[in-house]
């Protein structure tokens, strides 16, 4: 096995949307789920370490926690073909798709950090020469035949991404020279988010904690890209 995983840096600060009083607080295990993780794509599978995710633009981080908002796009076929008189206007529900509710602001904190990694850069050339090999029976168990950079995106399952993750962790011994603090990766979103996926134990520094102003630049953006409105 001659590729090997490709390592990348952040070059500047990293950001995070995250529940309040601490942005870079990593998730309680309380609030994982039955498989032992928290559903997001580099979580560890087996549930031993947890994993906090930044974007490297400011924008992005907006982006991967409002994404969830955004109306299914079965729901907005449908709503082509309604007809709502004035007086039926009371029925429908307050919040509807495409809303961000007014208490998201109550909760939530941008975080401003720096971390001087090294990450694996899973989606690197080498680090899918490599990952295609070393992880060949997973392939075939996930009914893959072949691992380019498409099968990193796909929002579900997660299952091998995940695993993808514990490889990584394993294979981060100080030891073997290969130190990896966590995952760099392109968001599904859009290929100009860069995300940063951070192994417990390793914190970022400088962090910092901001309140989120609704005319935010970025958060505006953000909800532009998304086709999203702020409650009133």
């Amino acid at each position: 096995m001659t590729a090997s995983l490709a390592a990348a840096r952040p070059d500047g600060a990293i950001y995070r949307v995250g529940r309040r009083p601490d942005p870079w607080a990593l998730p309680p295990w309380s609030y994982a789920g039955e498989d032992g993780t928290f559903g997001n794509r580099y979580d560890d599978p087996r549930g031993e370490y947890r994993v906090l995710y930044a974007s490297s633009q400011r924008v992005g981080a907006f982006i991967e926690t409002l994404a969830r908002y955004r109306a299914d796009p079965a729901i907005v076929a449908e709503y082509d073909h309604i007809v709502v008189d004035d007086e039926d206007h009371d029925d429908f529900p307050t919040i509807r798709p495409g809303v961000v509710p007014r208490d998201w602001f109550n909760t939530r904190l941008l975080g401003t950090a720096r971390h001087d990694g090294p990450f694996a850069d899973v989606g690197h050339s080498t680090s899918l020469a490599h990952l295609r090999l070393a992880l060949a029976p997973r392939l075939v168990h996930h009914n893959l035949d072949d691992l380019d950079a498409s099968d990193l995106r796909r929002r579900a399952p997660r299952a091998f991404t995940q695993e993808i993750s514990r490889y990584v962790f394993e294979h981060s011994a100080p030891d073997q020279g290969d130190a990896f603090v966590g995952i760099r990766y392109l968001s599904r979103l859009g290929d100009d988010i860069v995300n940063w996926a951070i192994f417990e134990g390793n914190d970022p520094h400088e962090t910092t904690a901001d309140e989120i102003a609704r005319d935010d630049a970025d958060l505006v953006a953000a909800l532009k890209t998304l086709d999203l409105v702020l409650a009133s």
